[in-house]
């Protein structure tokens, strides 16, 4: 999930008093951590699409010259403010090549492969960090309703609201798992093997893809 270099950036809640501009810092390193300082509160409070850069050089006290000196662009903003230690369009590739009906063990296959890699302690400290924290929250929520559930639910039938509700069931699910499994480490999960993880929750997640979730309507 992108932004791995920015991890450990302060959170807006820990900043200084006072939501507006603040006093520059010196040098170069300290107007693009302003920038970023900036672009993590307005992402937080207004969401992606809310925010746009001249808005973040504005808040910030700069040029959005500068801005774009620093950064690509609102998406790379974006990823470093969550501060992700992985990256979800690498964790997911491939995912949405799959047919909705046949997707399910690939994308339970995809999380497990992260969470059983040398990235785990990262991921863990991530979790703890951001569920204490209402504005990483926030971002949170934003990155995976635009990177991780729009490749999840690519091409999933139905109307937009249906689709939209399957894709939180799946997160529920996928949650479930990362929480359980490595951050309470409850067993018998915990020491489950892969395989057995997704012969047990693979399943569910299919269902919440395709099935019907109206089976008594």
């Amino acid at each position: 999930m992108a932004g791995a270099g920015a991890a450990g950036a302060a959170d807006p809640a820990g900043s200084p008093a006072g939501s507006g501009r603040r006093g520059r810092r010196g040098g170069a390193s300290g107007s693009r951590d302003q920038i970023l300082d900036t672009a993590r509160r307005l992402f937080a409070e207004h969401g992606f699409d809310g925010t746009s850069l001249r808005q973040i050089a504005r808040e910030t006290g700069v040029d959005p010259a500068m801005v774009h000196h620093f950064f690509k662009g609102k998406d790379e903003l974006f990823a470093l403010s969550v501060a992700l230690p992985a990256d979800p369009e690498t964790v997911l590739a491939g995912v949405d090549g799959y047919s909705p009906e046949d997707r399910a063990e690939a994308i339970v296959r995809a999380v497990l492969r992260l969470w059983e890699s040398p990235a785990q302690h990262s991921l863990v400290a991530f979790l703890r960090g951001t569920i204490g924290s209402r504005a990483k929250t926030m971002l949170l929520r934003e990155l995976v309703q635009r990177t991780v559930l729009s490749r999840i639910m690519a091409g999933v039938p139905g109307p937009p609201a249906e689709v939209a509700m399957r894709g939180n069931l799946v997160a529920t699910q996928m949650v479930g798992v990362m929480l359980v499994r490595y951050v309470v480490r409850l067993e018998p999960l915990a020491s489950a093997s892969p395989d057995d993880v997704v012969r047990l929750v693979a399943p569910n997640v299919q269902h919440y893809l395709t099935g019907d979730l109206n089976p008594d309507g």
